[in-house]
């Protein structure tokens, strides 16, 4: 049983940064991957990136390669998507989720994941 709980959303002018974390609890396996999702009204889930435990896997969406950075600290246990040049398109409730069979890919649909947070809402607005 694992536990997620995402935190550092906001409102940011386009332009800014905001930095999400992941915080995770319980027990894992020793390789699975942690990915963020990002939701908008009215549109499906869609992957934007993630990370795999030994940080062997890392990948992003097109649309945010160059702007957002995923990174984890394994000593806190905590994954963290930097999100850099923020657009209005960024907009939406960003999700992470735990893969615990480790074979997620950045296309992989949500209903892979065994896990997730409860979200927490980007707004990228003037």
């Amino acid at each position: 049983q694992l536990q997620l709980v995402e935190s550092g959303g906001g409102l940011v002018q386009p332009g800014g940064s905001l930095r999400l974390s992941c915080a995770v609890s319980g027990i894992t396996p020793d390789y699975y991957i942690i990915g963020w999702f990002r939701q908008a009204p009215g549109k499906e889930r869609e992957g934007v990136s993630y990370i795999s435990s030994s940080d062997v896997s890392i990948n992003y969406a097109d649309s945010v390669k160059g702007r957002f950075t995923i990174s984890r600290d394994n000593a806190k246990n905590i994954v963290y998507l930097q999100m850099n040049s923020l657009k209005p398109e960024d907009t939406g409730v960003y999700y992470c989720a735990a893969d615990l069979s480790g074979i997620a890919t950045i296309t992989s649909p949500p209903g892979l994941y065994d896990y997730w947070g409860q979200g927490t809402q980007v707004t990228v607005s003037s």
